[in-house]
């Protein structure tokens, strides 16, 4: 019963994805790619870990009715989901500097 939160929500994080993919429209490259990628991927298994903790969390309070662990569930994955996006998006323009300054890879000697 836990999955049903994350099949109501994904609709939403479908939406909320997209939008972190297509904005900013540039600089669109391999490694803009690959950190989104990894950022979405990261998103949806933080909000899956969150959502059956939360499930859990509500299957332990029996006095708190039977919708609440649907609650919590929903609650907690969709703020993992919001912490991933939000960090990545902090993060993503310093990951994009990086990589066009010096206009070498991080971590590798100039030539």
């Amino acid at each position: 019963m836990a999955w049903l939160s994350l099949l109501l929500f994904l609709p939403w994080f479908i939406l909320l994805g997209s939008l972190f993919w297509l904005y900013p429209r540039q600089p669109r490259g391999a490694r803009r790619r690959g950190f989104d990628i990894v950022t979405l991927a990261l998103a949806l298994l933080s909000s899956v870990l969150a959502m059956h903790w939360g499930f859990g969390i509500g299957m332990a309070q029996p006095g708190a009715g039977p919708i609440w662990p649907q609650v919590l569930a929903v609650l907690y994955a969709y703020g993992a989901f919001l912490a991933v996006l939000v960090i990545a998006l902090l993060l993503r323009p310093r990951w994009l500097q990086a990589a066009t300054k010096g206009g070498s890879k991080p971590g590798l000697p100039h030539a």
